[in-house]
């Protein structure tokens, strides 16, 4: 399972969802391999607004946090790997609007932040070595790093949180920075908004319009988009916005119907405002075809986050986090999907695929207690293999991330945790 994408620095977890593709899967070591005898523990403390965790080498753990507002700030904490207490923590950084942003660790050594309309490098120590603002007074939301090293991000074109202004631009656009001073190299406009974070293909970035998918090219000198390649995936009645692509096996997947996420209550069940039912959708890259599969044929569904894909045994994992539907599809060589396995829960954030182990780790919030769970499946067959409380009474909407070992971290807007597997006697 070990992959490294050039561009990151050579660790299990660099980035949110493990890599510019947001395939989800950790880029070396394997799967949890929980037994029946096996159960999970878990060591959690308050955090204020945390998004995601990516990792370095072996025992370095960063956090990136923020405040909120029109005006916010964030700022990174590298951890223990095993307690959660703060280890060093970098000084506040200037942000902007709230939209949740992005960390990852650089190839170079640094580490990096997209938040509000600012973007940062820290060394490893969480030393301030640059910043920079960007062009737009919008949130950008996160980043990816390019197999040369520059960084891609593009404004939030989505609803902001209350009382936070909005703008009406309804374009969208992409810059390239160059990772050194931060200056911008690049810079491209789609005539559209976009909600969905950027995904990568090496040189190929993608980008969920509002209507459409978009795809440009890096050529180390411009950024260009493909002018043959704009396919529209919003034709459905009642339809609405994509977010993030996983980009595998050929082709570009994603959730729909992600309009209304701004109105997150502490979870997502009973939030939609899509008419129409939430698909699974892919678009193939070479022929620009677009194919749309019901999650569960329900209106009023909501995500605000991407499937799960696992290439290996043709099984895509999608959710509506309203209706609280997840439900798998086998994968037909010509890309169509066909129902395999549904359960009921609450799933809503970003989940971490095993392929090793066929080990699907999702959460599950119970609105009666307020409590959210980390629940394991078989990707196969949809049975749970554990679960367990994390800690949160909000449900997490963001970023899981891989441990070092038989572990796995947890973020929601109030909590972190680490969960790990432990035999029993």
């Amino acid at each position: 399972m070990d992959r490294h994408d050039p561009g990151y620095w050579n660790s299990r977890w660099p980035s949110e969802d493990g890599g510019p593709a947001r395939t989800e899967i950790p880029r070396s070591g394997t799967g949890l391999g929980i037994s029946a005898t096996d159960e999970l523990v878990v060591t959690s403390r308050d955090a204020v607004v945390t998004t995601m965790i990516v990792l370095r080498d072996p025992g370095e753990v960063y956090v990136l946090c923020h405040t909120g507002g029109a005006d916010a700030i964030s700022w990174v904490e590298r951890i223990d790997a095993t307690t959660l207490s703060v280890l060093d923590r970098s000084p506040d950084l200037p942000g902007g609007k709230t939209w949740p942003g992005g960390l990852a660790a650089h190839a170079n050594g640094s580490i990096y932040v997209v938040f509000g309309r600012h973007v940062h490098r820290l060394s490893a120590g969480l030393d301030l070595i640059a910043s920079a603002e960007l062009p737009r007074d919008r949130p950008y939301n996160s980043f990816v790093i390019l197999p040369d090293g520059h960084l891609a991000t593009k404004d939030f074109g989505g609803a902001l949180t209350p009382g936070v202004e909005q703008t009406d631009d309804e374009s969208c656009e992409l810059v390239i920075i160059e990772p050194e001073h931060l200056g911008i190299v690049g810079r491209v406009t789609t005539p559209e908004r976009s909600v969905a974070r950027i995904s990568a293909d090496g040189d190929a970035v993608y980008i969920v319009g509002v209507d459409h998918l978009w795809r440009a090219h890096w050529d180390g000198a411009a950024i260009t988009l493909d002018s043959a390649f704009q396919p529209r995936y919003r034709t459905d009645p009642g339809q609405t916005y994509g977010w993030d692509a996983v980009i595998t096996a050929g082709a570009a997947w994603f959730l729909d119907n992600g309009d209304g996420s701004n109105g997150y209550a502490g979870t997502f069940r009973g939030q939609g405002i899509s008419p129409g039912p939430l698909h699974l959708v892919r678009v193939d890259l070479a022929t620009a075809s677009v194919t749309l599969t019901e999650i569960c044929g329900l209106p009023l569904g909501i995500v605000a986050n991407p499937p799960a894909i696992d290439a290996s045994r043709s099984i895509a994992v999608g959710y509506d986090s309203a209706n609280g539907v997840l439900a798998a599809f086998d994968i037909a060589p010509d890309g169509r999907c066909s129902p395999r396995w549904s359960r009921e829960q609450n799933h809503a954030c970003h989940p971490v695929l095993y392929p090793d182990t066929g080990e699907l780790v999702t959460n599950d919030h119970d609105g009666e207690r307020m409590m959210d769970q980390i629940v394991l499946l078989d990707i196969e067959t949809g049975a749970e293999l554990a679960r367990a409380d994390t800690g949160s009474p909000l449900q997490s909407v963001v970023f899981l991330a891989p441990g070092f070992e038989r572990d796995l971290y947890y973020c929601a807007f109030p909590t972190i945790a680490r969960i790990s597997v432990v035999t029993t006697p």
